[in-house]
């Protein structure tokens, strides 16, 4: 019998961060938190929740134990441009969770990031980059080796609730990768991603009621806000392939076409055009 495919980059970063509790506990953790107790005073979190997350992102490598205080890695830190991605548009595309404004240290303005190639430094959107699967990639081999796990309505965050219809679901996350490179009809969709067809419908539903997606003529299309969505896309893949990287190479090759380069992400503020670090953006000062 064939062996299935060992899951690439993607597959991996979905299995780990479709979870919105552990990216918030990622968030707080940026921000100071290292005791449990911080963590559950900050976060809307049942005890077991936490416990279950906080041992999950220490086997992970995201967070290292030291005594009491559970500090991030590396590959834990290397998260906030993909957290900064998504403080970003749910505040701008779900202003009913009223999400604070965001802070630049560097220039001392309101600002939000914008998405800049590190060769160029040209703003870049879906239409200056081409993607192309890498020696490790495939839709099959970039599903997790599990579906996204059920969750009771008690054990959800619900603070980032319209991100994690995306992140926190695999047909979700491959149907936005998939409409970014041009994908829109069902059967399209169906073919290219493996999909049950229930699931794939009941997640183009979703997506079209959130108004990520919208459907005209049988295809879909990114809607405004869903072409918003790629900085979170893009800085989740970057992180994946730096941190989750399989020996046969990347899962997705990125290129600039604005310079022809190949595609690295950088973060600038949109207000000064400096690139962003982890420590120069906060919530906007008091007063």
């Amino acid at each position: 019998m064939e062996s299935s495919p060992t899951v690439n980059a993607v597959g991996r970063m979905l299995g780990l961060l479709g979870d919105e509790w552990t990216l918030l506990i990622a968030q707080q953790a940026l921000l100071g938190a290292t005791r449990y107790g911080e963590f559950a005073a900050r976060l809307p979190i049942s005890n077991a929740a936490l416990t279950s997350r906080l041992a999950s992102m220490t086997s992970e490598g995201l967070l290292a134990r030291a005594g009491r205080d559970y500090r991030l890695t590396s590959s834990g830190r290397s998260l906030w441009p993909m957290l900064v991605s998504i403080w970003a548009w749910e505040r701008r595309w779900v202003p009913e969770h009223a999400l604070p404004a965001m802070w630049h240290s560097g220039c001392g303005a309101q600002c939000a990031p914008s998405l800049t190639c590190a060769a160029c430094g040209a703003t870049t959107t879906e239409k200056t980059l081409d993607a192309r699967w890498g020696p490790s990639g495939s839709w099959a081999r970039s599903m997790p080796t599990v579906a996204t796990r059920r969750r009771s309505q008690g054990d959800r965050a619900g603070l980032f609730p319209q991100t994690m219809t995306i992140l926190g679901n695999r047909w979700s996350f491959a149907v936005m990768v998939a409409a970014f490179v041009g994908t829109s009809r069902f059967t399209d969709f169906a073919a290219q991603l493996g999909a049950p067809p229930g699931s794939l419908s009941d997640r183009l539903q979703i997506l079209v009621a959130n108004d990520v997606l919208t459907t005209t003529d049988g295809r879909y299309r990114l809607t405004e806000k869903g072409r918003a969505v790629l900085p979170i896309l893009v800085t989740a893949l970057d992180w994946a392939q730096r941190w989750l990287a399989t020996p046969d190479g990347p899962a997705v090759e990125l290129t600039h076409t604005t310079c022809g380069t190949a595609f690295d992400a950088v973060l600038a503020c949109d207000q000064c055009g400096e690139v962003l670090r982890g420590r120069s953006v906060g919530v906007v000062p008091a007063g």
